[in-house]
């Protein structure tokens, strides 16, 4: 009988060492660590979806040419998305218009790839790498053709602003 519990005790042992199973034990503790991995995971794909959805939403109201003589001066720039020399005239255009609050004028993209875009720049006889200034009825008052910086276009705007915009539009 001795040998019988010799071996019953190294059967014991045997099945009583951790394996090398690599599946998971399933314990309170790791299904809270997986909820709350997954509560982050799903908070991220939230906002990244909020952030494009937004970005898709303001790129559409910039390309709404509809919105020139909606009661607001409009800047609305006749754009190449192919053409660098427009993307820096966007860039700049849009650091001059940061002196502005988002409802005080409006900034709007006639993009000449698309057929909205290239029938309003026919319709206002200029090629791209121009801007067009609207009062508040759509009247359009001014047209800067060709690069513009910064300072030019802040000095520019803002009298824009001061003609047709402020307490006018009220």
């Amino acid at each position: 009988m001795a040998k019988t519990s010799k071996t019953n005790k190294r059967k014991k042992a045997q099945t009583s060492r951790p394996t090398n199973d690599t599946t998971p034990t399933v314990t309170r503790r790791n299904m809270l660590r997986l909820g709350r991995n997954g509560v982050l995971g799903l908070a991220a794909v939230g906002g990244a979806g909020f952030w494009v959805s937004q970005s898709m939403q303001a790129m559409a109201d910039e390309h709404d040419l509809t919105r020139v003589g909606q009661g607001k001066p409009t800047v609305v720039q006749i754009h190449d998305p192919s053409c660098p020399t427009c993307t820096a005239l966007q860039r700049e255009t849009r650091k001059a218009m940061k002196q502005f609050g988002e409802c005080d004028v409006v900034f709007l993209i006639a993009d000449i790839s698309q057929d909205i875009g290239r029938k309003f720049a026919v319709q206002h006889g200029v090629g791209h790498v121009t801007l067009l200034l609207f009062d508040g009825e759509g009247k359009r008052t001014q047209t800067l053709r060709g690069m513009r910086q910064r300072a030019e276009l802040e000095v520019i705007l803002a009298g824009h602003f001061e003609q047709y915009g402020g307490d006018k539009m009220s």
